[in-house]
């Protein structure tokens, strides 16, 4: 047998398989170098283009502001309460029942009831639950001042010197008589005494019909011209609805188990009152028909509960509006429409809540230019936890941002329990500072939260101004003293001049505790001027006027209004610093019945007594 039968093929079939085997081998040969000619040509006709190199460009300079770190002032305030002859003691009521009113202390007011030039002092008491079996019962204490900043105790026989459960006082002229009357919220019915001269005050509450109901509770009250028809008309806050019985049969309790303090959210809300001047002694009330009258949209049960108040033109038409701090529930914006209504409009003017929307515990409230431009700013004080606020509008666009937190007030704020708040310019540098009066209402709180206490101090804020990156710096302890720092259960709080040497005094009163008298002992030797106002009709200290000094570079404006912090007066003559400027350019004044003068002649260093000219 043959080889090829042996491997079953065909005679020549490994020839054919060769030459395949080789031309096989060629074709791979020629595809390799196809592929060596063609890919990098496709490679090079579809790879992206290549980045342009890096060129490092030269940065502009920029010119970065540097700010010196603030440094407040040495300004020293001195307590002088007893060396001033202040003995006067706040009488809560307190014994153990934790009733509510026991918490909010009373109110305190500068006022010259005497009209010797000089700013006198009075002190809203209230008494005991069962004021009617104390020997000795707690009264209303006023003080005459000998104009030197010494305070005689002239209560006695001035018919101020009954008892009845005190809380905010309002002092104004409201018939023109060129004496100055007072009056006294309660828990109750309220009470108006007309200045009779001599020291002596007439209550007349009843004869003027504005007296409230025994189921109110007012708080801060005011003067002012709503109407604009040229006498004072008279606003007052009302708080909650508050009985006894009520009160007792909540269950309110610190953690513990202990008794304590009532929130305001378990009592309903109330209405305030506003009472229209009647030109003949007597008033009207018309706070529903003027709008006043808010209610829950959800209960309709009525919405306010109002601690405190301030008057200031907010839009610039010339008619002054009404601002109302509530706790617990929104703040209020009453737009005076010219027509005897005010429109609310807190929520649109953006001053009703916090930044997040939310309602706080607000107390006392202030209202100033204290940037010396056309903005406005609201400082409203708050429960602990919820900073005091700043509301600051410009351009009387009635717009309001919480500017607290960027212009420093807000963290230095935040674990105060802030009552009386208002703006004044201790340091006489041109620049509205801002104080602030603090204290629990639990002597126990610190025992359940430990970054709380029952006494705490005041503070005080320094205006910066612009050149520093804080707008408003608390001023520490040992710069002001520990007389103005040492702490207490601060309520109402007010300023006047009452030594005659230009720069502001404070006086801080209390919930069951005696008040403090800060005499301000600065010697910046700043220049000063301050204006005391004589309008005309029955409005004759001008309350509601636009005081304004222009420097050139810039606007210093005072409205003349007492009616500021929390259930107190303070003095109604209005105090310009001016720090370093040594020239006044013009002075104007804008009357409360929208007319305009220009003061020619004026001094500074003292207080210049400008008449309303016809």
């Amino acid at each position: 047998m043959n080889e090829n039968q042996n491997t079953g093929k065909e005679p020549d079939e490994d020839g054919d398989d060769a030459i395949v085997g080789t031309a096989f081998k060629w074709s791979l040969v020629v595809f390799a170098l196809i592929a060596v000619i063609t890919l990098p040509v496709i490679y090079m006709m579809t790879r992206p283009e290549a980045e342009a190199p890096l060129k490092e460009s030269e940065l502009a300079e920029v010119e970065v502001r540097e700010t010196s770190e603030a440094t407040a002032p040495s300004v020293t305030f001195t307590d002088i309460t007893v060396a001033a002859g202040i003995d006067f003691v706040h009488e809560s009521g307190a014994r153990g029942q934790k009733l509510l009113p026991e918490t909010m202390g009373g109110g305190c007011a500068f006022f010259d009831f005497d009209n010797d030039g000089d700013q006198d002092l009075l002190f809203i008491n209230s008494q005991t639950w069962t004021e009617q079996s104390v020997k000795t019962p707690a009264l209303m204490q006023l003080y005459r001042n000998d104009g030197k900043g010494n305070f005689e105790n002239v209560t006695a026989d001035s018919g101020l010197d009954i008892s009845f459960y005190g809380m905010g006082v309002a002092c104004g002229d409201y018939d023109g008589d060129g004496l100055v009357d007072v009056y006294i919220t309660a828990v109750g019915k309220n009470h108006l005494f007309h200045n009779e001269g001599d020291g002596k005050f007439r209550d007349v509450t009843e004869a003027a019909g504005v007296s409230g109901t025994d189921e109110e509770w007012g708080t801060s009250t005011g003067w002012f011209d709503f109407d604009r028809d040229g006498d004072l008309d008279l606003f007052v806050c009302n708080y909650v609805k508050w009985s006894k019985e009520f009160d007792l049969a909540q269950d309110f309790r610190l953690t513990g188990g202990d008794r304590a303090y009532g929130r305001p959210q378990n009592f309903e809300g109330t209405f305030p009152y506003l009472f229209r001047n009647d030109g003949n002694g007597t008033f009207t009330e018309v706070a529903e028909q003027a709008g006043l009258h808010l209610r829950n949209p959800a209960s309709n049960v009525p919405m306010s509960k109002s601690l405190g108040v301030a008057f200031d033109d907010f839009d610039g038409d010339g008619w002054l509006d009404l601002l109302v701090a509530n706790d617990t529930v929104q703040n209020f914006l009453f737009h005076n429409k010219q027509d005897g209504t005010l429109e609310e409009i807190g929520t649109l003017s953006g001053i009703a809540f916090d930044m997040n929307g939310t309602a706080r515990g607000a107390m006392g409230i202030d209202a100033a230019h204290f940037r010396n431009n056309n903005s406005l700013g609201v400082a409203i004080g708050n429960f602990s936890n919820e900073m005091t606020a700043l509301y600051v509008a410009s351009d009387s666009a009635m717009q309001f941002v919480d500017e607290a937190i960027s212009s420093g007030l807000g963290p230095t704020t935040r674990l105060s329990l802030t009552f009386g708040v208002f703006f004044f310019d201790y340091d006489l540098d041109g620049r509205l500072d801002l104080f602030a009066s603090n204290g629990h209402l639990e002597k126990d709180i610190n025992r359940v939260q430990p970054s709380q206490f029952y006494e705490q101090p005041p503070q005080l804020f320094w205006n910066c101004g612009s050149q520093y990156d804080t707008e408003f710096l608390q001023v520490p302890k040992d710069v002001i003293g520990t007389g103005f720092t040492k702490p207490l259960v601060g309520r109402g709080s007010a300023y006047a001049d009452i030594d005659g040497d230009g720069d502001l005094d404070v006086v801080i009163a209390t919930t069951g505790q005696k008040p403090r008298l800060l005499r301000n002992d600065q010697e910046l030797k700043h220049d000063w001027i301050r204006f005391t106002l004589q309008g005309s009709n029955s409005n004759l200290n001008a309350i509601g006027a636009l005081v304004e000094l222009d420097l050139g570079n810039k606007t210093l404006r005072r409205r003349v209004t007492s009616t500021k912090s929390y259930l107190s007066q303070s003095e109604l003559p209005v105090t310009f610093g001016l720090g370093e400027e040594d020239k006044i350019k013009e002075v104007r004044i804008t009357w409360p019945d929208g007319t305009t003068s220009v003061v020619d002649e004026f001094e500074l260093q003292t207080t210049n007594r400008i008449k309303k000219t016809e």
